[in-house]
């Protein structure tokens, strides 16, 4: 009767093959492939968001009290509108801003006073009340 199986190396035998050892050159390629894909995403967001794709639209500074019949309002210096880019109101009238009109002398027509979200918006004298994009400034009063 044989008993239990004898250990290989019991019997002065060699020891079975070892599986060969897993190579870390392949885990290394991995690491250096995601790293470089992590790097490029990062640098073609930051490319993106630093593109001025976005609309730009004028401001012209108009006495809100000069609305004519025909929807057009009377063009002011842009110094009147300064105040924080909220209409002005004192003892010479209420002033704002009149967004992307179309202007004829001293007169503007087809605008709106509704500021627009995610534009540049910039006057005649070249002043920027809002640049467009990602962080858009904007404002509230009290």
């Amino acid at each position: 009767m044989s008993g239990p199986p004898k250990h290989p190396l019991a019997a002065g035998g060699n020891p079975p093959p070892r599986p060969p050892a897993k190579s870390s050159k392949g885990m290394a390629s991995k690491v250096v492939t995601l790293t470089g894909i992590g790097v490029v995403s990062l640098l073609l967001i930051g490319y993106c968001s630093a593109q001025n794709d976005y609309e730009e639209v004028g401001a012209e500074c108009v006495d809100m009290n000069s609305r004519l019949p025909d929807g057009t309002y009377a063009v002011v210096d842009e110094d009147y509108c300064d105040d924080g880019n909220r209409a002005y109101y004192g003892s010479r009238g209420a002033y704002g801003w009149y967004y992307g009109g179309v202007r004829s002398g001293v007169r503007i027509r087809q605008g709106t006073t509704v500021r627009p979200a995610d534009v540049r918006i910039s006057t005649p004298k070249g002043s920027v009340i809002q640049r467009g994009g990602f962080g858009g400034r904007g404002s509230s009063g009290s």
